[in-house]
């Protein structure tokens, strides 16, 4: 293949975007398959490891597809790496993706048909560009990523603000060009103690490690503070929904993975596609940590072997893409008929013991459908009770409560969970739901978390046959507290009993979700609280599909703190990002008849697609 290196892609700005492109043999013209990413067009993307260990360089990627008769195509981001202009996380990347791609389709190299591909970030710039109708754009493979609305999934969540964003743009900042360029600037950003700085939240702007590299200090700040869901939320690149019409009508390949930051994002967009565009969409859910395709465990739960993408789901990711591209950029016939096609890892199962690594064997297998939720999906209800037991019946006795004090100078620690890019602060996937020492802002001892005495924990007794937990979570608490503003967190956690390998049982974590009170009436108009004034909240944690076996008890716990994957909420009512007058919080669940406290789960049917009766 013959390789150009650094083309510079002059946009309406002015602003010039490094490029690199690889050209088959011979004249063309030929489809083009595109990448944008702001983690280095020239380095190996962590997307590329393969089950035998190869980790394949842009050169292997590329050659895959010049072989194949196509121009491939990496592009830095603006503001990174060897492209010009000053990085906005996320804001440029519609624009600047239409421009680049109206250049290409007038290259005489290029016959008009585009296809992209890329991880997390870049699949937040596939979208992005899809939302302007980009030249050429014919498919997409979006993978992990591609923001449907990023308020509610990706920045903030139930109104609370993703810490994650503070850990990658502390990370990101030192790769940036000023600090590259400048060695005591690098030099500074790198003594920075980024857990003392967790420990000493909430940041102020200019008092903050980024203080160093204000660009990326400001765009934080901005995201933090932007708490009300307005016209800043639903601007292009982060706000799919409010395009989908201009989206043109193409085949997409939808990925993410039920430990995975982007569950909503991907669910939601597949969603919207099926629902209102004619071309077939894939959908494929695993049970990974963000594009850890080819890792058959996701924190200290292993899946086993089925889990992998290699040999399970194709050859390889790299020729899955391939062949992805060469049946939608280089179509038999003009209309090519294909189906709806879904691929969800069903988790769970397993002996539930632990294997040589020392994780938890909890299982799994692939399931095949033509729709999501899967056929046979339907709502089951656990109501709340002042037992702290979760029970099939409506609660018929009169109204009863249960309280806990929430403290924001001492928040309940994040144990895993659905994220990504917490290094070195916080880690996803599921653990067992104890105090470990490995985990920041924990006691440390091992502890079950849910003894805390600022968490509530309702259980089921022993379930007498498998539940399979397939679809939306949603969880509708009637609650009251003694503060202006609060928080309200959910968690589902399967319970093995206890066996000789965890004497004490094990509490696996599924998935959680957050509400800031504040928002419970509306997204854009917050109000405050009035003190023991009892209101509805609802809390949607991500999606799941889980087995939980026979002999496992089903749990909830609710607290009103998950940090550090969520910025505490001090409770004060005071703006997004600050919190000088934190104070605590009795915050209190209700529960019976008029108020009833409710655990709602998408259970299959016993008998479902791709499984035995």
């Amino acid at each position: 293949m013959r390789i150009v290196r650094d083309q510079m892609i002059t946009l309406r700005d002015g602003v010039q975007l490094a490029t690199d492109i690889y050209l088959p043999p011979g004249d063309g013209p030929w489809p083009v398959v595109i990448e944008r990413t702001p983690y280095d067009k020239s380095a190996p993307s962590r997307s590329e490891k393969r089950l035998d260990g190869v980790h394949l360089s842009r050169e292997q990627m590329a050659a895959a597809f010049t072989e194949q008769g196509f121009v491939a195509v990496f592009q830095d981001c603006r503001g990174r790496y060897g492209s010009q202009g000053v990085f906005s996380k996320y804001i440029n990347e519609g624009e600047d993706g239409y421009d680049t791609l109206d250049w290409i389709v007038a290259q005489p190299w290029c016959n008009g048909r585009i296809g992209s591909m890329g991880l997390s970030y870049a699949a937040h710039t596939q979208m992005a560009m899809a939302c302007c109708n980009a030249p050429g754009l014919t498919t997409m493979v979006l993978d992990s990523g591609g923001f449907a609305n990023a308020y509610q999934c990706g920045i903030r969540q139930g109104g609370a603000f993703e810490l994650k964003q503070a850990t990658w743009a502390y990370k990101q900042a030192q790769q940036s060009a000023a600090v590259q360029n400048d060695p005591r600037l690098k030099e500074a950003l790198e003594h920075e103690d980024i857990l003392d700085w967790f420990a000493r939240m909430p940041w102020r702007p200019g008092h903050s490690p980024l203080r160093h590299v204000p660009e990326y200090e400001n765009y934080l700040f901005e995201q933090w503070s932007h708490g009300e869901f307005d016209q800043y939320w639903k601007q292009l690149g982060i706000y799919a929904e409010g395009f989908y019409a201009q989206i043109p009508d193409i085949p997409v390949l939808f990925m993410s993975s039920w430990y995975d930051a982007y569950v909503s994002c991907t669910l939601d967009n597949f969603k919207a596609f099926t629902a209102s565009k004619q071309s077939p969409q894939r959908l494929i859910m695993g049970p990974w940590l963000h594009g850890d395709r080819n890792i058959s465990h996701s924190g200290n739960a292993e899946f086993g072997k089925a889990a992998n993408f290699d040999g399970n789901l194709g050859q390889d990711w790299l020729s899955c893409r391939v062949e992805w591209m060469q049946r939608w950029l280089k179509p038999a016939t003009p209309e090519q008929e294909a189906a709806d096609q879904i691929d969800v890892f069903l988790m769970g199962g397993g002996s539930g013991r632990k294997n040589a690594e020392g994780r938890l064997e909890h299982g799994g297998r692939w399931l095949k459908a033509p729709c999501w939720p899967l056929p046979g999906s339907q709502e089951h209800s656990l109501y709340l009770t002042p037992h702290q037991t979760l029970s099939s019946v409506p609660n018929a006795a009169p109204p009863s409560s249960l309280s806990y004090f929430s403290d924001p100078a001492n928040p309940v620690p994040t144990i895993g969970g659905s994220l990504t890019s917490g290094a070195p602060v916080f880690a996803g996937g599921a653990f067992n739901q104890v105090e470990s020492p490995d985990f920041f802002g924990t006691q440390g001892d091992h502890s079950p978390l849910c003894k805390r005495a600022d968490v509530l924990s309702f259980e089921t007794p022993p379930l007498e046959h498998d539940w399979r937990v397939a679809g939306p979570v949603k969880i509708e608490l009637w609650v009251h507290s003694s503060a202006p503003d609060t928080d309200f967190t959910a968690k589902l956690v399967d319970v093995y009993p206890p066996s000789p390998d965890y004497p004490e049982g094990y509490a696996m974590n599924i998935t959680d979700g957050i509400i800031r009170c504040r928002y419970h009436d509306s997204w854009e108009h917050p109000s405050p609280l009035t003190p023991g004034e009892a209101f509805k909240v609802v809390i949607e944690p991500f999606a799941t599909c889980n087995l939980f076996k026979r002999g496992h008890r089903l749990r909830l716990d609710i607290a009103s703190s998950n940090f550090p994957r969520f910025d505490v909420n001090p409770n004060s009512g005071e703006a997004q990002g600050s919190g000088e007058r934190r104070q605590v919080a009795r915050n209190t669940v209700l529960m019976g008849v008029g108020q009833a406290s409710r655990l709602v789960l998408t259970v299959l049917a016993q008998t479902t697609p791709g499984e035995p009766g």
